[in-house]
This record gives structure tokens, C-alpha cells and sequence, in this order.
């Protein structure tokens, strides 16, 4: 099953719905407790939000040895916050703030949960996952690493359109072993499978459960592989999942 969240023609209000081919049934409640409303649009007559308003947003670094070839892997799953604030829209712009010079494409898979976990199994924590859709952790990696970086990764992972979210969730999909691809103007510049995980997305969830709730509508990144690069003004930045889709996104500069 697939769900939606948009806008259509003529109303300010948001509504979820069930992605039928070509058509999307409307919902009425939220993603979880829901009927049908009976109403049925054209997909091409709605314009796509983020599929869900989540809580919070937890994101695991280092998790694909493409991302850090020749290195160890890390001990532990390493986990980070970005803010909500961040979130962006399939097909709305990503925006690179007037001092950034640096900001990175991160394709990735997102699960969405369906249940509060604390102090979980890895079996319960499994069980928790509801859905799962396509995010691009977009990252300022001089405001990350560099030789003037911040104290903390609060602008360089969390500035406004830097997690761009989409375009539905994908239910009753098995994401263990899903091809990843994020194209840049069409070029492939990330290649690999969910297979590959370091740490996959029952560990991720468990160990987190340990320290921090995890809430039902919160999101998990689950990282990003290989070698990432900057992203320009005028580019269009795409992440395709197996099985769920693409998520698109043009790139501007603030001005």
C-alpha cells in the first residue's frame, strides 16, 4: 500500500490518501486511524507533501562501507538528530543558504514507525516499523568538518529544505535488501542495496530504544553510501528506491 499526503486544487488543507495507480482515494484521520471519504482525484491533479508530520527525526551516520571505504566499522550504531524544521517537500527546491559552499546529496532509506519502542528487542522493534519512504539527508560538510566547523551539526544537517521526504510511504514492502540509486541531472552518483547496512534497521531501532523513545510517526535515516559530492544551483537532485519510488528535487541558492 502506498500513502499520500497532499494538497488538492483549491484547498489550504492538507488530506492523507491511498495512491491507487494513476489516482489517490482520500482519506479521512491520519495515517494510522483512518476510512475512506468515497472521494477519488487524478494524482496529477494534487500536488504531493511529505507523507507524514513526524515527531522527530533520528538518523544514523556511517552505515554503508561505500560510505567510508577502507575504514572500520563503527561499534555501534551513531546516531544524530535533525530537526523538523528541515523537511521538505518532493519536488520543491532545495535551498543552499547564501554562506553555504559545500552542501552534500544523501540518498537514503527512511522508516517510518508505527509503534513507541523503549528499551525494545531487536523482534519488537522489527514488529514497530510501519512503513518506509525515501529521504535525502542533505548535509553542509564545511559546516560539518571543516577547518571552521560548528560545535554541533544543527545548520550543516539541519538547515530549512535540507530534508527533502518522499513522495509516500511504501507498507507491507520487504526493505532488507532494496537497489538504492540517487541521481544528479540524471547521472547514477550513489549505487548500492539496504542489504548492505552495517547495522541494519532492527539494530538501529533497538539500541536507540535503549537511550531515546522512539514514537510511533517518528522517522529513522538509515545512512547513505558511497562517496558523496556538492550539489550546484540549477541541479536536480533524485533518489530512487526499489519498490518505492523517486524523489525529486530541484536545487536553488537563497538569495
Amino acid at each position: 500500500m502506498k500513502y499520500v499526503r497532499y494538497r488538492a486544487s483549491g484547498s489550504s488543507a492538507p488530506v492523507y490518501g491511498i495512491l491507487d495507480g494513476d489516482s489517490v482515494r482520500e482519506l479521512r484521520g491520519d495515517l494510522f486511524s483512518h476510512t475512506e471519504t468515497g472521494v477519488t482525484r487524478k494524482l496529477s491533479e494534487v500536488t504531493l507533501l511529505r507523507p507524514i508530520e513526524p515527531g522527530k527525526i533520528l538518523c544514523v551516520g556511517r552505515n554503508y562501507r561505500s560510505h567510508r571505504p577502507g575504514q572500520a566499522d563503527p561499534k555501534r550504531p551513531e546516531i544524530f538528530l535533525k530537526s523538523i524544521s528541515s523537511l521538505q517537500d518532493p519536488e520543491e527546491p532545495i535551498i543552499i543558504p547564501a554562506e553555504a559552499t559545500n552542501v552534500h546529496y544523501e540518498g537514503e532509506l527512511v522508516l517510518v514507525m508505527g509503534k513507541r519502542l523503549r528499551k525494545a528487542s531487536k523482534e519488537e522493534a522489527r514488529a514497530a516499523v510501519w512503513g518506509v519512504t525515501i529521504g535525502n539527508d542533505l548535509s553542509e560538510r564545511d559546516w560539518q568538518n571543516g577547518p571552521d566547523k560548528d560545535m554541533q551539526w544543527w545548520r550543516a544537517k539541519s538547515s530549512d529544505t535540507f530534508c527533502p521526504l518522499g513522495p509516500w510511504i511504501v507498507t507491507g514492502l520487504d526493505y532488507s535488501a532494496l537497489n538504492l540509486e540517487t541521481r544528479v541531472n540524471g547521472k547514477p552518483v550513489q549505487q548500492d542495496n539496504t542489504a548492505n547496512l552495517i547495522f541494519d534497521c532492527a539494530t538501529i531501532l533497538s539500541f536507540t530504544s535503549q537511550y531515546m523513545t522512539i514514537e510511533r510517526g517518528d522517522l529513522i535515516f538509515t545512512g547513505t553510501p558511497n562517496i558523496t559530492n556538492k550539489l550546484n544551483p540549477g541541479d536536480t537532485c533524485e533518489v530512487e528506491i526499489e519498490g518505492i519510488g523517486v524523489l525529486r528535487n530541484p536545487v536553488i541558492k537563497e538569495a
